[in-house]
């Protein structure tokens, strides 16, 4: 068997071979380390192994699940703020110009993905773009309290969101906190086209923005609902991160969008030595996978129909 023709007709059919296979390139050079007679024997069983892990994983998601994948988090955003901006009274005058324009780039978020994949949109989102964003209808695809998993609608651990600034902060919050690991979390599977992964890339830039500022205004606006030492950037997990302490409940819910936020190792070094604990975790975002997006953020917020 001729081992380098065969691994060029499989790049040939496959151009992702290479990314696919490379983080296991260590484990082909310590089986040659062994000696010849060895490293020959042991390569039949060495590839299959290699090949099963590499391919038989979850298949990688194509541009378009990419996209809709966005689009969702991004109708969900879109859709919070719109229905925030109906509310009378609900945000600070002072706050409400800055916000505004948060709005505004949601919705072209909203815009932009939806033209970018046109046909391809899926018949969820199409359905949620037209009752959210064309017909204003947002109580039919979302839960703003985060009650959609729950038995009563409405009535989720942020049953007054919109009732409540400090609140709906918070839940602004939590979703631009969530929009930023969510475009990170993505962005591999968008390398084979350098457009759409320089815009997904712009997008992310802008959704972290946002959260900073959120964050920042809820230290402003509403000091006594945060930890003592809450920043506008993200420190550590769980409660040190959110700074959502409204409820057990609320803290249940907001808790796995800060999960892993606390590692300190990145590329294998530990940077705990360089700057302490908190410093090695406020250095690198961490990214979330669509799995850990939608189950166990998104479908807090997402009703089926």
């Amino acid at each position: 068997m001729d081992l380098l023709n065969l691994i060029n007709d499989i790049q040939t059919a496959d151009p992702e071979f290479a990314d696919r296979i490379s983080p296991r390139r260590a484990a082909i050079k310590n089986i040659t380390s062994f000696g010849s007679k060895v490293a020959v024997a042991a390569l039949p069983f060495a590839f299959s192994t290699l090949f099963k892990k590499a391919y038989g994983q979850t298949a990688t998601p194509s541009v378009n699940d990419v996209l809709n994948f966005a689009l969702t988090a991004e109708l969900t955003e879109a859709s919070f703020y719109n229905t925030a901006f109906a509310r009378a009274g609900l945000i600070n005058s002072a706050d409400a110009a800055a916000i505004g324009l948060i709005r505004t780039d949601e919705n072209n978020h909203v815009a932009f993905i939806r033209s970018v994949l046109g046909a391809n949109e899926s018949a969820a989102n199409k359905a949620r773009s037209t009752a959210a964003i064309t017909a204003g209808n947002f109580n039919t695809w979302f839960d703003f309290s985060g009650g959609a998993k729950g038995t009563v609608p409405g009535a989720g651990p942020f049953v007054d969101v919109f009732a409540s600034y400090p609140i709906f902060l918070a839940v602004a919050q939590a979703f631009e906190d969530t929009g930023v690991r969510a475009y990170k979390g993505q962005a591999g599977f968008l390398k084979g086209n350098k457009t759409v992964l320089t815009a997904a890339l712009s997008i992310h830039s802008v959704e972290a923005r946002h959260a900073s500022y959120l964050r920042r205004l809820r230290l402003l606006r509403a000091p006594s609902t945060v930890p003592a030492d809450f920043r506008p950037w993200v420190t550590g997990d769980t409660t040190t991160a959110s700074g959502i302490t409204v409820t057990t409940a609320a803290t249940a819910a907001t808790n796995p969008i800060y999960a892993g936020e606390a590692n300190v190792t990145q590329a294998n070094v530990n940077l705990t030595s360089i700057a302490g604990q908190k410093a090695a975790t406020e250095a690198f975002d961490e990214p979330l996978t669509s799995a850990d997006v939608v189950n166990n953020i998104l479908s807090n917020f997402l009703k089926t129909s």
